[in-house]
């Protein structure tokens, strides 16, 4: 299974981004609200998902979406299932630690 991985770097920081491969490029509504899966922010490295949870593991600052990445890093214990927000169904995390 592999997952779309980016690292967005400023100053210091770095922000991990993390999608499932078939949700780049996907546009996402609820209500009002709108997240568009853009190539700009997700589309990195295709990788697999478990070289993903390493990265994941050990950052400070995540966004990840998709069923796939979001269930292993529930499983891995990266994140909690209670921190888990969705639209249209589709899981998403965040991790940021200032």
């Amino acid at each position: 299974m592999q997952v779309y991985l980016k690292v967005h770097a400023q100053g210091t920081t770095e922000i991990v981004a993390v999608c499932d491969d078939d949700l780049l490029n996907k546009e996402l509504y609820e209500a009002n609200f709108k997240l568009k899966i853009s190539n700009d922010f997700y589309g990195g490295k295709l990788i697999d998902i478990d070289e993903a949870i390493n990265i994941l593991s050990i950052s400070s600052n995540f966004n990840i979406i998709g069923n796939n990445i979001v269930r292993k890093a529930i499983k891995s214990g990266i994140v909690l299932e209670s921190n888990i927000k969705k639209i249209n169904n589709i899981p998403m995390a965040l991790k940021m630690i200032f």
